[in-house]
């Protein structure tokens, strides 16, 4: 990926022509999008996503999975996943509406705790899969289109309530939603290696990779340590740094364009941490190669 990966939702800035959020304790938890241009890129999603496609189609593909939410679709995705995507209007007027609904884990504690849910675990392995938006769904999304007018207005506690709602509704929706919504809160034990190997490229904290290997933080670091004979944090950045050092080296690509790809976030820092490492910065190599 030689763009940057925007984290979402904390990324995400208004435009008053297409874009337009609701927000929870400063964050934008609730996206509304209305477009008429074609648009693909990268995202990192920092919370779970509900997504509800009113027009157009949303294409989406993460590790060797792929879809495609058209009009009157939605699909849940967990946190910690770099996703591509790609968003295109409708054939008639190239428009593309949705809604972006961005779920934290203390929401859905809350949720479960008034669903009465706290002790069940789901039954099966329930697989990310495209569901229709119901009746109900469709006038819960309308019900929302008017606080996008005065989002300043709309207290917190509010937009608290509302994906509240959202929750009970796609639950109600599909037994199979109801299953992902459970699993979200824990995910299933998964070879921490394997974890390593998928994500170490993207911009993932060590809370996101315990939470992907199914284990809590404490436990993932001594696992870790035991494994690699490293502390995670010093083990992402060395395997980032070679890498970076071998793209800058044996590609085209910007000292920017390394950056990101390779999961740092700020250039500055990057290039800070390769020089102490390597004893140069990585704008010599480039300059080397020219």
């Amino acid at each position: 990926m030689n763009d940057r990966t925007l984290k979402v939702p904390q990324g995400l800035t208004a435009d008053s022509q297409t874009q337009s959020f609701l927000k929870l304790k400063g964050l934008s938890v609730i996206e509304s999008c209305t477009l008429t241009v074609n648009k693909q890129g990268s995202m990192y999603l920092e919370d779970h996503l509900v997504l509800v496609v009113n027009r157009g189609n949303y294409r989406i593909r993460y590790g060797e999975q792929q879809f495609t939410v058209r009009p009157g679709q939605m699909v849940l995705l967990h946190k910690a996943i770099a996703v591509q995507y790609e968003k295109f209007g409708d054939p008639d007027d190239l428009l593309l509406e949705y809604m972006m609904f961005f779920l934290k884990d203390d929401l859905l504690s809350d949720y479960m705790k008034t669903a009465n849910l706290s002790a069940l675990r789901p039954s099966s392995h329930a697989p990310v899969s495209i569901i229709p938006v119901t009746e109900r769904l469709k006038k819960y999304v309308e019900s929302l289109k008017p606080y996008f007018n005065e989002p300043e207005r709309i207290e917190g506690e509010l937009v608290r309530l509302k994906l509240l709602e959202l929750l009970f509704d796609v639950a109600d929706a599909d037994s199979d939603f109801l299953c992902q919504i459970l699993q979200l809160r824990r995910r299933s034990d998964t070879s921490i290696s394997a974890v390593m190997e998928e994500n170490w490229m993207n911009p993932v904290s060590i809370n996101d990779l315990a939470y992907l290997s199914g284990r809590s933080v404490s436990s993932f670091k001594r696992e870790f340590q035991t494994m690699y004979n490293s502390p995670p944090s010093q083990w992402l950045r060395e395997r980032r740094l070679e890498k970076a050092k071998e793209l800058l080296a044996k590609s085209s690509m910007s000292v920017t364009d390394v950056c990101f790809t390779t999961g740092f976030e700020n250039v500055a820092h990057f290039s800070k941490t390769f020089k102490k490492r390597f004893g140069f910065p990585p704008s010599s190599i480039r300059q080397q190669s020219v």
